[in-house]
């Protein structure tokens, strides 16, 4: 059960970055989806959250809600490209592994994002540690990066 728990929200995850690049492409308000999509799936208004995207050098923990928000679609850190508006056409999960203990839930596995209009797939290496709120999970921690 708390697999499947997990397994729904990845993809809830997936199809929600997936959807801020349609939007994107589609000039609808990104911004506004991706604000909506940190909240459903990061606990940054709950909890403290500790987030290390893929893709970072210059400053390379997202720690606050703004800061993910400017990974994902292009904010005030400079180096952000904006991940959500590459855009993704697929996101697969290659490989996933659970840690369930108690109250405790995790899983690392890595994911395959294949961009719109191209053949070359990015696999990502993930770790999420989830946190329960109000009888659903959040993101309390993520750390991914890229698998060459």
């Amino acid at each position: 059960m708390r697999k499947e728990i997990i397994k729904n929200f990845l993809n809830s995850w997936k199809q929600g970055v997936i959807e801020i690049g349609k939007t994107y492409q589609e000039d609808g308000d990104f911004q506004k989806l991706a604000e909506i999509f940190i909240e459903k799936h990061y606990a940054f208004s709950e909890e403290d959250v500790l987030f290390k995207p893929t893709f970072t050098s210059e400053k390379v923990f997202r720690n606050t809600k703004a800061d993910a928000i400017s990974y994902f679609v292009k904010g005030d850190i400079s180096e952000d490209k904006g991940f959500a508006l590459k855009p993704w056409e697929t996101i697969e999960v290659d490989e996933l592994n659970f840690l369930l203990e108690d109250s405790f839930l995790a899983s690392m596995g890595t994911l395959l994002f294949k961009p719109a209009n191209e053949d070359e797939v990015t696999k990502v290496a993930f770790t999420f540690i989830f946190t329960e709120i109000n009888n659903s999970i959040k993101i309390k921690v993520h750390h991914s990066s890229p698998v060459f």
